[in-house]
């Protein structure tokens, strides 16, 4: 039986939640409109392990979003996941931040687009394919991507595209077609992050916790593609 305590604080929404073999079985977040990770993260984690009646101990690892995201909020929770860790002596495992804001989107078919904002007319973005499973299945990595008019026309002139995000009102300004669906949702919550931290803790797919570094937001020249 795996019990996993999962940490998503890459944007302003300071997210915690513990699952059980991938069933999320407590949750406590809240958005702010400020970076306040280091007051409250902590107070989180103990809400959940009272709301749970479990203890640190009860543990068989700490998932943690590696990013992208902002520096600000990946130090925090990496630090407190390193912190739970290194004493228990349990795995870290890192998420990708684009594959837990993908899994806000449930379909049977088509693609799902996380997109992260960047300055001017740049995103950071995913894609992935929706499956029949509760794991969409990655197709591009994340990446950088300065918006045109035929940004994504290899995907929505054949198929359903799902933007997720913080950035469809400037994805609006270059696409508009049939096939272009965007979700309300914006941000990544550790209420999506229960199926991917099992499914990785059964494969031992594990980072050292020694040694591990988030993907924080970095500048960057970004390229028109035709994805």
């Amino acid at each position: 039986m795996s019990i996993i305590l999962n940490i998503e604080t890459s944007n302003k929404n300071c997210s915690v939640s513990v699952s059980e073999r991938g069933n999320i079985i407590g949750l406590e977040e809240q958005y702010y409109e400020q970076y306040s990770h280091s007051k409250y993260l902590h107070v989180f984690i103990d809400k959940l392990f009272k709301k749970t009646k479990l203890s640190p101990s009860d543990l068989s690892a700490v998932a943690i979003s590696e990013g992208p995201g902002s520096y600000t909020g990946l130090r925090i929770g990496v630090s407190a996941a390193k912190g739970i860790c290194f004493p228990l002596n349990i795995p870290l495992i890192a998420l990708d931040t684009m594959h837990i804001l993908a899994r806000k989107i449930e379909c049977s078919e088509g693609y799902i687009v996380p997109a992260t904002d960047a300055r001017r007319d740049e995103i950071y973005f995913a894609i992935f394919q929706s499956t029949n499973c509760k794991i969409p299945e990655l197709k591009v990595k994340a990446n950088t991507m300065i918006l045109s008019s035929d940004s994504f026309s290899n995907y929505y002139e054949t198929s359903t595209v799902n933007f997720v995000g913080d950035c469809n009102k400037k994805i609006k300004q270059y696409l508009n077609h049939e096939n272009i669906f965007f979700s309300d949702y914006i941000l990544p919550s550790a209420n999506e992050m229960g199926i991917l931290s099992h499914s990785k803790y059964i494969k031992k797919q594990f980072v050292d916790v020694a040694e591990f570094q988030p993907k924080y937001l970095k500048d960057f020249e970004g390229k028109k593609i035709n994805n």
